[in-house]
Protein backbone atom coordinates (compact mmCIF):
# COMPACT_ATOMS: atom_id res chain seq x y z
CA UNK A 1 0.00 0.00 0.00
CA UNK A 2 1.42 3.55 -0.43
CA UNK A 3 0.03 7.14 0.42
CA UNK A 4 -2.66 6.96 -2.65
CA UNK A 5 -4.14 3.57 -1.80
CA UNK A 6 -7.84 4.16 -0.88
CA UNK A 7 -7.49 3.02 2.38
CA UNK A 8 -5.13 5.76 3.35
CA UNK A 9 -7.72 8.58 1.55
CA UNK A 10 -10.59 7.22 3.21
CA UNK A 11 -12.25 9.44 5.82
CA UNK A 12 -11.86 7.11 8.49
CA UNK A 13 -7.90 7.15 7.88
CA UNK A 14 -7.75 11.15 7.19
CA UNK A 15 -9.83 11.29 11.11
CA UNK A 16 -7.30 9.03 12.70
CA UNK A 17 -4.66 10.45 11.09
CA UNK A 18 -5.63 14.17 11.47
CA UNK A 19 -6.42 13.44 15.41
CA UNK A 20 -2.86 11.48 15.59
CA UNK A 21 -4.79 8.30 17.12
CA UNK A 22 -1.73 6.08 16.38
CA UNK A 23 -3.13 3.79 17.90
CA UNK A 24 -6.36 3.76 15.89
CA UNK A 25 -4.24 3.80 12.52
CA UNK A 26 -2.37 0.83 13.60
CA UNK A 27 -5.96 -1.29 13.95
CA UNK A 28 -7.53 0.26 10.81
CA UNK A 29 -4.33 -1.07 8.82
CA UNK A 30 -4.49 -4.61 10.59
CA UNK A 31 -7.61 -4.94 9.57
CA UNK A 32 -7.32 -4.18 6.20
CA UNK A 33 -5.44 -7.08 5.91
CA UNK A 34 -7.76 -8.89 8.15
CA UNK A 35 -4.62 -10.07 10.35
CA UNK A 36 -5.22 -10.90 13.87
CA UNK A 37 -3.25 -9.09 16.66
CA UNK A 38 -1.16 -12.30 16.78
CA UNK A 39 -0.61 -12.09 13.58
CA UNK A 40 1.26 -8.96 13.94
CA UNK A 41 2.89 -9.59 16.72
CA UNK A 42 4.74 -12.61 15.36
CA UNK A 43 5.58 -10.57 12.26
CA UNK A 44 6.90 -7.81 14.12
CA UNK A 45 8.32 -10.10 16.91
CA UNK A 46 6.67 -9.09 19.77
CA UNK A 47 3.74 -10.30 21.88
CA UNK A 48 0.08 -9.84 20.65
CA UNK A 49 -0.51 -8.21 24.30
CA UNK A 50 1.98 -5.71 22.93
CA UNK A 51 -0.03 -4.97 20.07
CA UNK A 52 -3.30 -4.53 21.95
CA UNK A 53 -1.66 -2.20 24.25
CA UNK A 54 -0.60 -0.26 20.77
CA UNK A 55 -3.75 -0.32 19.25
CA UNK A 56 -6.19 0.62 22.74
CA UNK A 57 -3.89 3.14 24.08
CA UNK A 58 -1.02 4.59 22.52
CA UNK A 59 -0.61 8.16 21.75
CA UNK A 60 2.21 10.40 21.19
CA UNK A 61 4.63 9.00 23.78
CA UNK A 62 4.68 5.28 22.32
CA UNK A 63 7.59 3.70 22.15
CA UNK A 64 9.16 5.27 18.93
CA UNK A 65 11.10 1.77 17.98
CA UNK A 66 8.13 -0.71 18.40
CA UNK A 67 5.90 1.62 15.99
CA UNK A 68 8.57 1.57 13.83
CA UNK A 69 8.89 -1.59 13.14
CA UNK A 70 5.23 -2.35 13.80
CA UNK A 71 4.53 0.45 10.80
CA UNK A 72 6.93 -1.59 8.94
CA UNK A 73 4.87 -5.09 9.27
CA UNK A 74 1.66 -3.23 8.16
CA UNK A 75 3.30 -1.00 5.39
CA UNK A 76 1.76 1.82 6.65
CA UNK A 77 3.11 4.35 4.45
CA UNK A 78 5.82 6.71 5.73
CA UNK A 79 4.21 9.99 4.90
CA UNK A 80 1.15 8.41 7.11
CA UNK A 81 3.82 7.89 10.12
CA UNK A 82 5.25 11.09 9.87
CA UNK A 83 2.28 12.59 9.87
CA UNK A 84 1.22 10.92 13.11
CA UNK A 85 4.43 10.99 14.79
CA UNK A 86 5.79 14.55 13.83
CA UNK A 87 9.01 12.29 13.31
CA UNK A 88 10.53 12.10 10.00
CA UNK A 89 10.70 8.33 8.97
CA UNK A 90 13.64 6.94 7.41
CA UNK A 91 13.63 4.61 4.35
CA UNK A 92 13.87 1.32 5.31
CA UNK A 93 14.02 1.73 9.11
CA UNK A 94 11.25 -0.73 9.33
CA UNK A 95 10.99 -2.85 6.43
CA UNK A 96 8.99 -5.78 7.37
CA UNK A 97 10.34 -9.87 6.99
CA UNK A 98 7.98 -12.32 5.48
CA UNK A 99 7.65 -15.25 7.48
CA UNK A 100 9.56 -17.77 5.55
CA UNK A 101 12.97 -14.95 6.32
CA UNK A 102 12.40 -15.49 9.62
CA UNK A 103 12.09 -18.91 9.82
CA UNK A 104 15.51 -19.21 7.68
CA UNK A 105 17.12 -17.62 10.90
CA UNK A 106 18.32 -18.93 13.81
CA UNK A 107 17.22 -17.28 17.15
CA UNK A 108 20.98 -15.55 18.11
CA UNK A 109 20.56 -13.82 14.68
CA UNK A 110 16.94 -12.77 15.31
CA UNK A 111 17.82 -11.75 19.24
CA UNK A 112 20.69 -9.18 17.67
CA UNK A 113 18.41 -7.79 15.17
CA UNK A 114 15.90 -6.56 17.71
CA UNK A 115 18.24 -5.33 20.06
CA UNK A 116 19.80 -3.65 17.19
CA UNK A 117 16.81 -2.18 16.25
CA UNK A 118 15.85 -1.03 19.83
CA UNK A 119 19.19 0.59 20.62
CA UNK A 120 19.09 2.34 17.05
CA UNK A 121 15.98 4.45 17.67
CA UNK A 122 17.92 6.84 19.84
CA UNK A 123 20.11 7.17 17.01
CA UNK A 124 17.63 7.47 13.99
CA UNK A 125 14.45 9.61 15.91
CA UNK A 126 16.37 11.71 18.21
CA UNK A 127 14.75 14.96 19.14
CA UNK A 128 17.43 17.43 21.03
CA UNK A 129 15.19 18.02 24.15
CA UNK A 130 16.66 20.76 26.86
CA UNK A 131 17.96 19.50 29.46
CA UNK A 132 16.36 18.44 32.80
CA UNK A 133 16.82 20.11 36.18
CA UNK A 134 16.80 17.73 39.16
CA UNK A 135 14.60 20.17 42.26
CA UNK A 136 15.43 19.18 46.09
CA UNK A 137 11.56 18.65 46.07
CA UNK A 138 10.16 15.17 45.42
CA UNK A 139 7.51 15.59 42.77
CA UNK A 140 10.09 17.29 40.58
CA UNK A 141 12.58 14.56 41.14
CA UNK A 142 9.56 12.09 40.02
CA UNK A 143 9.22 13.89 37.34
CA UNK A 144 12.02 14.38 36.26
CA UNK A 145 13.17 10.37 36.99
CA UNK A 146 10.01 9.46 34.45
CA UNK A 147 10.92 12.40 32.19
CA UNK A 148 14.30 11.03 31.42
CA UNK A 149 13.79 7.57 31.89
CA UNK A 150 10.94 7.83 28.81
CA UNK A 151 13.08 9.53 26.93
CA UNK A 152 15.82 6.72 27.19
CA UNK A 153 13.63 4.17 26.36
CA UNK A 154 11.40 5.91 23.85
CA UNK A 155 14.90 7.21 21.66
CA UNK A 156 13.92 10.88 22.55
CA UNK A 157 17.43 11.70 23.82
CA UNK A 158 19.82 12.67 21.73
CA UNK A 159 23.02 12.01 24.25
CA UNK A 160 25.67 9.12 22.99
CA UNK A 161 25.01 5.89 24.94
CA UNK A 162 28.08 7.04 26.78
CA UNK A 163 28.34 4.28 29.23
CA UNK A 164 31.17 1.95 28.60
CA UNK A 165 30.24 -1.72 28.44
CA UNK A 166 32.84 -2.98 30.38
CA UNK A 167 31.04 -1.00 33.38
CA UNK A 168 27.67 -1.64 32.98
CA UNK A 169 27.59 -4.60 35.33
CA UNK A 170 28.77 -2.56 38.22
CA UNK A 171 26.69 0.52 36.96
CA UNK A 172 23.69 -1.85 37.55
CA UNK A 173 25.00 -2.53 40.83
CA UNK A 174 25.15 1.23 41.73
CA UNK A 175 22.24 1.91 40.62
CA UNK A 176 20.72 -0.77 42.46
CA UNK A 177 22.74 0.39 45.53
CA UNK A 178 20.49 3.96 44.87
CA UNK A 179 17.28 2.36 44.51
CA UNK A 180 17.98 0.38 47.92
CA UNK A 181 19.02 3.08 49.42
CA UNK A 182 15.81 5.56 47.88
CA UNK A 183 18.58 7.89 46.19
CA UNK A 184 16.17 8.95 43.60
CA UNK A 185 18.26 12.52 42.57
CA UNK A 186 20.74 9.59 41.36
CA UNK A 187 19.08 7.64 39.65
CA UNK A 188 17.56 10.00 37.53
CA UNK A 189 20.90 10.46 36.02
CA UNK A 190 22.50 6.91 36.31
CA UNK A 191 19.17 4.87 34.91
CA UNK A 192 18.46 7.03 32.15
CA UNK A 193 22.64 6.11 30.68
CA UNK A 194 22.24 2.88 31.84
CA UNK A 195 18.88 1.84 29.62
CA UNK A 196 21.07 3.48 26.69
CA UNK A 197 24.39 2.14 27.22
CA UNK A 198 22.93 -1.76 27.78
CA UNK A 199 21.23 -1.46 24.53
CA UNK A 200 24.06 -0.34 22.53
CA UNK A 201 26.55 -2.81 24.17
CA UNK A 202 23.46 -5.83 23.21
CA UNK A 203 23.38 -4.92 19.91
CA UNK A 204 27.06 -5.66 19.32
CA UNK A 205 26.82 -8.70 20.96
CA UNK A 206 24.97 -12.03 20.30
CA UNK A 207 26.12 -12.88 24.22
CA UNK A 208 22.90 -13.70 26.20
CA UNK A 209 24.88 -12.87 29.27
CA UNK A 210 24.95 -9.19 27.70
CA UNK A 211 20.80 -9.98 27.18
CA UNK A 212 20.08 -11.39 30.72
CA UNK A 213 22.08 -7.57 31.85
CA UNK A 214 19.65 -5.58 29.65
CA UNK A 215 16.95 -7.52 30.91
CA UNK A 216 17.81 -6.90 34.33
CA UNK A 217 18.13 -3.03 33.90
CA UNK A 218 14.75 -3.29 32.37
CA UNK A 219 13.63 -5.17 35.67
CA UNK A 220 15.42 -2.13 37.71
CA UNK A 221 13.23 0.54 35.34
CA UNK A 222 9.86 -1.22 35.57
CA UNK A 223 10.48 -1.62 40.02
CA UNK A 224 11.07 1.95 39.99
CA UNK A 225 7.89 3.07 38.02
CA UNK A 226 5.90 1.06 39.67
CA UNK A 227 7.06 2.75 42.49
CA UNK A 228 6.40 6.49 40.79
CA UNK A 229 2.98 5.15 39.64
CA UNK A 230 3.28 5.51 36.02
CA UNK A 231 1.50 2.71 34.47
CA UNK A 232 2.40 3.26 30.66
CA UNK A 233 6.01 3.48 30.85
CA UNK A 234 5.57 0.94 33.34
CA UNK A 235 4.14 -1.98 30.61
CA UNK A 236 6.46 -1.04 28.39
CA UNK A 237 9.54 -1.74 30.48
CA UNK A 238 8.33 -4.61 31.95
CA UNK A 239 7.33 -6.24 28.42
CA UNK A 240 11.10 -5.35 27.03
CA UNK A 241 12.23 -7.38 30.49
CA UNK A 242 10.71 -10.18 29.47
CA UNK A 243 11.48 -10.33 25.80
CA UNK A 244 15.12 -9.88 27.09
CA UNK A 245 15.03 -12.42 30.03
CA UNK A 246 13.71 -14.66 27.37
CA UNK A 247 16.74 -13.93 24.93
CA UNK A 248 19.11 -14.85 27.75
CA UNK A 249 17.81 -17.70 29.03
CA UNK A 250 17.97 -17.03 33.17
CA UNK A 251 14.57 -18.62 34.82
CA UNK A 252 15.99 -15.79 37.97
CA UNK A 253 15.82 -13.00 35.54
CA UNK A 254 12.64 -14.28 33.63
CA UNK A 255 11.00 -14.67 36.99
CA UNK A 256 11.34 -10.80 38.03
CA UNK A 257 10.24 -10.09 35.07
CA UNK A 258 7.18 -11.79 35.80
CA UNK A 259 7.01 -10.63 39.17
CA UNK A 260 6.48 -6.66 37.89
CA UNK A 261 4.12 -7.70 35.21
CA UNK A 262 2.29 -9.40 37.83
CA UNK A 263 2.51 -5.91 39.74
CA UNK A 264 0.89 -3.72 37.06
CA UNK A 265 -1.66 -6.29 36.64
CA UNK A 266 -2.36 -5.75 39.88
CA UNK A 267 -2.24 -1.77 40.21
CA UNK A 268 -4.44 -1.87 36.52
CA UNK A 269 -7.10 -3.72 38.57
CA UNK A 270 -6.57 -7.10 36.80
CA UNK A 271 -6.64 -9.09 40.08
CA UNK A 272 -7.22 -12.37 38.98
CA UNK A 273 -4.91 -12.02 36.55
CA UNK A 274 -1.95 -10.87 38.77
CA UNK A 275 -2.24 -13.77 40.98
CA UNK A 276 -2.19 -16.05 37.75
CA UNK A 277 0.91 -14.47 36.45
CA UNK A 278 2.60 -14.38 39.42
CA UNK A 279 1.64 -18.02 40.46
CA UNK A 280 2.13 -19.44 37.26
CA UNK A 281 6.24 -17.92 37.25
CA UNK A 282 6.30 -19.95 40.73
CA UNK A 283 5.32 -23.09 39.45
CA UNK A 284 7.76 -23.32 36.66
CA UNK A 285 10.31 -26.31 36.71
CA UNK A 286 13.00 -23.83 36.43
CA UNK A 287 12.40 -22.52 39.91
CA UNK A 288 11.98 -25.22 41.13
CA UNK A 289 15.77 -26.70 39.86
CA UNK A 290 17.07 -23.20 40.92
CA UNK A 291 18.49 -24.27 44.68
CA UNK A 292 17.98 -21.81 47.37
CA UNK A 293 18.33 -18.56 44.96
CA UNK A 294 15.20 -20.28 42.93
CA UNK A 295 13.03 -20.92 46.33
CA UNK A 296 13.55 -17.37 47.25
CA UNK A 297 11.93 -16.19 44.12
CA UNK A 298 9.25 -18.71 44.60
CA UNK A 299 8.59 -17.18 47.98
CA UNK A 300 8.78 -13.67 46.72
CA UNK A 301 6.51 -14.94 43.73
CA UNK A 302 3.93 -16.50 45.96
CA UNK A 303 3.74 -12.92 48.04
CA UNK A 304 3.00 -10.89 45.36
CA UNK A 305 0.10 -13.46 44.84
CA UNK A 306 -1.05 -12.92 48.28
CA UNK A 307 -0.98 -9.28 47.81
CA UNK A 308 -3.35 -9.53 44.47
CA UNK A 309 -5.63 -11.55 46.56
CA UNK A 310 -5.76 -8.92 49.41
CA UNK A 311 -6.45 -6.15 46.47
CA UNK A 312 -9.45 -8.36 45.46
CA UNK A 313 -10.80 -8.77 49.04
CA UNK A 314 -9.76 -12.21 49.50
CA UNK A 315 -8.68 -12.23 53.17
CA UNK A 316 -8.59 -16.26 53.01
CA UNK A 317 -6.43 -16.72 49.91
CA UNK A 318 -4.29 -13.93 50.97
CA UNK A 319 -3.43 -15.44 54.37
CA UNK A 320 -2.93 -18.74 52.78
CA UNK A 321 -0.33 -17.47 49.89
CA UNK A 322 1.32 -15.44 52.97
CA UNK A 323 1.02 -17.73 54.94
CA UNK A 324 3.26 -20.31 51.94
CA UNK A 325 5.43 -17.52 51.62
CA UNK A 326 6.22 -17.25 55.20
CA UNK A 327 7.17 -21.33 55.39
CA UNK A 328 9.24 -20.89 52.07
CA UNK A 329 11.47 -18.30 54.10
CA UNK A 330 11.53 -19.91 57.26
CA UNK A 331 12.89 -22.87 55.44
CA UNK A 332 15.50 -21.31 53.74
CA UNK A 333 16.97 -20.02 57.33
CA UNK A 334 17.47 -15.84 56.05
CA UNK A 335 18.82 -17.18 52.51
CA UNK A 336 18.98 -13.75 50.11
CA UNK A 337 17.98 -13.72 46.35
CA UNK A 338 20.89 -12.18 44.17
CA UNK A 339 21.04 -8.77 44.34
CA UNK A 340 19.10 -6.46 41.65
CA UNK A 341 16.27 -9.31 41.47
CA UNK A 342 14.29 -9.41 44.22
CA UNK A 343 16.22 -8.38 46.90
CA UNK A 344 16.71 -10.31 50.35
CA UNK A 345 13.72 -12.48 50.78
CA UNK A 346 13.20 -13.69 55.11
CA UNK A 347 10.42 -14.20 57.36
CA UNK A 348 10.93 -10.79 58.39
CA UNK A 349 10.52 -9.39 54.75
CA UNK A 350 7.17 -11.33 54.47
CA UNK A 351 5.68 -10.27 57.73
CA UNK A 352 6.91 -6.85 56.49
CA UNK A 353 4.48 -7.87 53.51
CA UNK A 354 2.06 -8.93 55.60
CA UNK A 355 1.33 -5.27 56.83
CA UNK A 356 -0.30 -3.94 53.54
CA UNK A 357 -1.77 -6.88 52.63
CA UNK A 358 -3.49 -6.95 56.01
CA UNK A 359 -4.57 -3.60 55.64
CA UNK A 360 -5.36 -3.65 52.05
CA UNK A 361 -8.29 -6.09 53.21
CA UNK A 362 -9.50 -3.44 55.57
CA UNK A 363 -7.89 -5.13 59.21
CA UNK A 364 -6.03 -2.53 60.37
CA UNK A 365 -5.56 -3.94 63.74
CA UNK A 366 -4.20 -7.13 61.60
CA UNK A 367 -1.71 -5.06 60.42
CA UNK A 368 -1.07 -3.13 63.44
CA UNK A 369 0.02 -6.54 65.10
CA UNK A 370 2.13 -7.91 62.30
CA UNK A 371 4.20 -4.23 62.54
CA UNK A 372 4.38 -5.04 66.26
CA UNK A 373 6.46 -8.22 65.13
CA UNK A 374 9.03 -6.54 63.17
CA UNK A 375 12.26 -5.51 64.28
CA UNK A 376 12.81 -2.19 61.77
CA UNK A 377 16.53 -2.69 62.65
CA UNK A 378 16.10 -6.43 60.95
CA UNK A 379 14.92 -4.71 57.60
CA UNK A 380 17.58 -5.37 54.71
CA UNK A 381 17.72 -1.41 52.94
CA UNK A 382 16.76 1.40 53.65
CA UNK A 383 13.76 1.36 51.06
CA UNK A 384 12.20 -1.39 53.34
CA UNK A 385 12.82 0.40 56.40
CA UNK A 386 11.07 3.19 54.85
CA UNK A 387 7.79 1.10 53.80
CA UNK A 388 7.72 -0.21 57.17
CA UNK A 389 7.39 2.73 58.57
CA UNK A 390 4.94 4.29 55.54
CA UNK A 391 2.71 0.71 55.61
CA UNK A 392 2.51 1.57 59.12
CA UNK A 393 1.23 4.90 58.43
CA UNK A 394 -1.01 3.59 56.22
CA UNK A 395 -2.43 0.92 58.88
CA UNK A 396 -2.52 3.79 62.20
CA UNK A 397 -4.79 6.22 59.54
CA UNK A 398 -6.97 3.49 58.74
CA UNK A 399 -7.45 2.75 62.18
CA UNK A 400 -8.59 6.43 63.21
CA UNK A 401 -5.03 6.83 64.62
CA UNK A 402 -3.85 9.64 63.52
CA UNK A 403 -1.37 11.14 65.79
CA UNK A 404 0.66 8.06 65.08
CA UNK A 405 0.24 7.81 61.27
CA UNK A 406 2.07 11.41 61.06
CA UNK A 407 4.87 10.08 63.72
CA UNK A 408 5.39 6.88 61.48
CA UNK A 409 5.66 9.44 58.04
CA UNK A 410 8.07 11.64 60.00
CA UNK A 411 10.31 8.89 60.58
CA UNK A 412 10.26 7.57 57.70
CA UNK A 413 11.07 10.39 55.88
CA UNK A 414 13.85 10.87 58.38
CA UNK A 415 15.25 7.48 56.92
CA UNK A 416 14.12 8.12 53.39
CA UNK A 417 13.46 11.59 52.40
CA UNK A 418 13.03 10.95 48.72
CA UNK A 419 10.93 8.09 48.94
CA UNK A 420 8.48 9.60 51.00
CA UNK A 421 8.82 12.83 49.21
CA UNK A 422 8.31 11.31 46.01
CA UNK A 423 5.91 8.59 45.53
CA UNK A 424 2.53 9.55 44.78
CA UNK A 425 1.19 7.32 46.88
CA UNK A 426 2.58 8.38 50.24
CA UNK A 427 1.91 12.08 48.71
CA UNK A 428 -1.48 11.36 48.30
CA UNK A 429 -1.24 9.78 52.35
CA UNK A 430 0.14 13.05 53.40
CA UNK A 431 -2.91 14.95 51.53
CA UNK A 432 -5.62 13.14 53.05
CA UNK A 433 -3.59 13.51 56.56
CA UNK A 434 -4.22 17.39 55.57
CA UNK A 435 -7.10 17.54 54.71
CA UNK A 436 -9.13 15.19 56.81
CA UNK A 437 -8.60 16.76 59.97
CA UNK A 438 -6.61 19.07 62.28
CA UNK A 439 -3.13 19.34 61.76
CA UNK A 440 0.00 19.69 63.76
CA UNK A 441 3.00 21.75 63.77
CA UNK A 442 5.01 18.30 62.55
CA UNK A 443 2.22 17.64 59.80
CA UNK A 444 2.41 21.01 58.42
CA UNK A 445 6.17 20.83 58.03
CA UNK A 446 6.56 17.80 56.59
CA UNK A 447 3.92 18.65 53.91
CA UNK A 448 5.63 21.73 53.20
CA UNK A 449 8.83 20.20 52.63
CA UNK A 450 6.65 17.96 50.02
CA UNK A 451 5.49 21.20 48.33
CA UNK A 452 1.97 19.75 49.63
CA UNK A 453 1.15 23.36 51.29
Amino acid sequence: MDAYDPLWTSARARALVADRDIGGVLRLARQARRWRQADVGAAAGYSASTISRLETGCRAGADLGVLRRVAGVLAIPPAVFSALTGLPTLAGATVARTTGQRAEEDDSVRRRRLLASLAATAAVSAIPLPAHSISADGADTGESLITRIGDAMLGLDASSADWPAARLRSGLDAALADFHHCRYRHLASSLPRLIRGAHAAAADSADPAVTGLLAEVYTLTTRMLIKLDDQQLGWLAADRARTFAGGAGDPLVTAEAARNLAVLARKAGWHSRAMTIALSAADRSELRTAGTVGAAERGLLIQSAAYSAAKDGDRSTMRDLTGEAAAIATHLHHTTTPVGRGGEFTPTTVQLHRISAEYSVGEAGAALAAAAAINPARLPTTERRARFYTDLAQAYSQHGRRAQAINALIVAEHHAPEEVRTRPAIRALITGLLTSGPTTPELKGLAARCALA
